[in-house]
């Protein structure tokens, strides 16, 4: 296997690893200030991705306007499901309301068999074509657009929560919901607002990444567990280590790829990458016990 090849890999898995990060960082966002672990994310993203499909093939929509409604089916998605959240979940502790989002992921997979089918679906490619070479091989728009997502959204998010008045509310009300709540921040509004904001950026991804790859609803709904994997490398809590974790696991996806005795294990790269983080994180407990 010569340098060169898996040069390609890497580069090739970088698209996949962007969007990995994207989600990564949208969970651990989730996790940090709603108290959720998001498993319908990659799910709404899908739906309304198909969604805008549907608009343009159908109702005879231009590409750019299909987009936009999709993206706003994906923030109004998530928006009620988060609403129902806070409705009947502001008490519940996390592992409560992450596994009540198991009901909107199977909802929706299911709503796309009923209203679309199981095929996929011919997405017109937003960015296409090529953005610039490395040694030779080519990068494309869609790697760089999903690579940068992840960063920007990662970097907003961190000056938004450190820097604005709302990002103040946002962290009183993560560390102390109750107190927040007794001094006047309206905890509802800010909780639906992180869902719809979390919710339009699982979208515009998956229709940036869907035209180049598998784009049925299994394949773009489990783009959760690769994601999921990412963001346990920062503990849900650190968005930087969430895009590193993305990136990580795509350039080794990609590298994987390209070695032919290893192509098989390819898709259990993301459940290794999640039992070793946790027996990582769990090693002084480990030691302590040993001693």
């Amino acid at each position: 296997m010569n340098g060169g090849a898996l040069l390609q890999g890497a580069l090739s898995g970088l698209a996949a690893g962007g969007v990995y990060a994207v989600f990564a960082v949208t969970l651990t966002l989730m996790s940090r200030l709603v108290r959720v672990v998001n498993f319908a994310q990659a799910a709404t993203g899908m739906f309304a991705a198909f969604i805008s499909v549907w608009f343009a093939s159908s109702l005879g929509l231009p590409v750019w306007l299909a987009t936009v409604a999709g993206v706003l089916v994906g923030s109004l998605l998530s928006a009620l499901i988060g609403w129902i959240a806070a409705t009947w979940l502001s008490e519940a502790d996390l592992s409560t309301r992450s596994a009540m989002t198991v009901a909107p992921f199977l909802l929706l997979m299911s709503l796309s068999y009923i209203l679309f089918g199981n095929k996929p679906k011919p997405f017109t490619p937003i960015l296409n074509g090529p953005a610039f070479s490395v040694a030779g091989v080519v990068v494309s728009w869609v790697t760089v657009a999903t690579v940068s997502l992840a960063v920007i959204v990662a970097f907003a998010a961190a000056v938004l929560l450190r820097k604005t008045t709302v990002g103040t509310k946002l962290r009183a009300l993560s560390d102390r919901p109750t107190t927040a709540e007794l001094i006047g921040i309206a905890s509802k509004p800010l909780s639906i607002g992180v869902w719809a904001v979390t919710g339009a950026i699982g979208a515009i991804t998956v229709l940036i990444i869907a035209p180049t790859q598998s784009n049925d609803a299994v394949s773009l709904s489990m783009l959760i567990i690769p994601a999921a994997a990412a963001a346990l490398l920062g503990g849900f809590k650190r968005l930087d280590l969430a895009v590193v974790g993305g990136l990580l696991l795509g350039l080794i996806n990609g590298v994987v790829a390209q070695v032919e005795q290893l192509a098989l294990v390819r898709d259990f790269i993301p459940f290794l990458f999640i039992v070793i983080l946790l027996l990582w994180s769990q090693r002084k407990e480990v030691w302590d016990a040993a001693r």
